[in-house]
């Protein structure tokens, strides 16, 4: 009983956390959008960049064309996707441009504090807020719909990859941005799309904080030694076969922190000219004996 009572409190838990980071996501992405993209004219993308382009060139209102737009593409999800697919976004179908709502006279208030003499002071916050904003929202799972929706349907019936839907969709929206607002502007947006996109990856997946190094080399017991008396860390022996040469031999494995990765690279090659290794990010290391505050393999 205390066993399920501690169970249920820790996916509780998580699940406030998640919740939480979601709704602030979207507050955050919704600020951002009445902050930065709409009063700088900054077409990122989805339906807030459509209706930044709809109310330039016919005057309707951009907050009104968000909460159509995400109401009808809630309707085509249901209809394209599916439920299943259509209850992940319905929430945020609706936070979203609520938030919008919200979040107008706060940017008000604040916009006489974010408008700078150099627009691109402006495009780096934007970026970041943009970027973290995103990187909440997608870390759980969590969807605000709209243009997601889109991009979801287009890689369901053309038959393309999710990366290529959203490469092809934003830049069909950065493109029309172009012709409304100018090359410029576009530039701008092509900007915080890149760097938001960089934000979101590092918020994903994490800053790497230590390399994977995999070694190939004739000398392996001694690269063994370096690895565990000098390096102070564990490693993994694979037994190999050369795909040309058939030739048998043994690849090592290990876990090297990031300021030690030039210093280890030149001990191999110290040891070994000839020896072949692939260094890989390592975003995260768990389980293993603890050695120097890196698991022995």
């Amino acid at each position: 009983m205390k066993k399920a009572k501690k169970m249920i409190s820790k996916d509780t838990k998580e699940l406030l956390l998640t919740g939480i980071s979601f709704v602030f996501g979207t507050f955050c992405l919704a600020l951002c959008y009445n902050l930065f993209f709409s009063p700088n004219e900054l077409v990122v993308g989805g339906v807030s960049g459509i209706s930044i382009i709809v109310e330039q060139l016919t005057g309707f209102n951009s907050e009104i064309f968000i909460y159509v737009a995400s109401i009808l593409l809630l309707i085509v999800s249901y209809i394209g996707l599916g439920k299943e697919e259509t209850q992940r976004v319905v929430i945020g179908t609706f936070l979203y441009p609520l938030f919008i709502t919200f979040t107008s006279p706060i940017a008000k208030v604040l916009l006489p504090y974010f408008t700078f003499h150099e627009i691109l002071v402006t495009v780096a916050l934007a970026s970041l807020l943009y970027g973290f904003s995103n990187g909440l929202i997608y870390k759980f799972g969590y969807s605000t719909g709209g243009g997601d929706v889109i991009i979801k349907i287009m890689c369901k019936y053309l038959h393309i990859s999710e990366g290529q839907g959203v490469l092809f969709f934003n830049l069909i929206i950065v493109l029309a941005g172009a012709f409304v607002f100018g090359v410029e502007e576009a530039v701008y947006a092509i900007i915080v799309i890149v760097v938001g996109s960089i934000l979101v990856d590092k918020i994903l997946i994490g800053i790497s904080d230590s390399k994977k190094f995999m070694i190939y080399t004739r000398q392996s017991k001694k690269v063994e030694r370096v690895i565990s008396k000098e390096f102070k860390t564990g490693f993994t022996i694979f037994p190999t076969v050369g795909g040309y040469s058939h030739t048998k031999g043994v690849m090592l494995m290990c876990v090297i922190r990031n300021r030690d990765v030039n210093l280890f690279r030149d001990r191999i090659l110290e040891l070994d000219p000839q020896a072949f290794f692939v260094i890989n990010d390592c975003y995260a290391v768990q389980g293993g004996v603890k050695r120097s505050n890196l698991p022995f393999i």
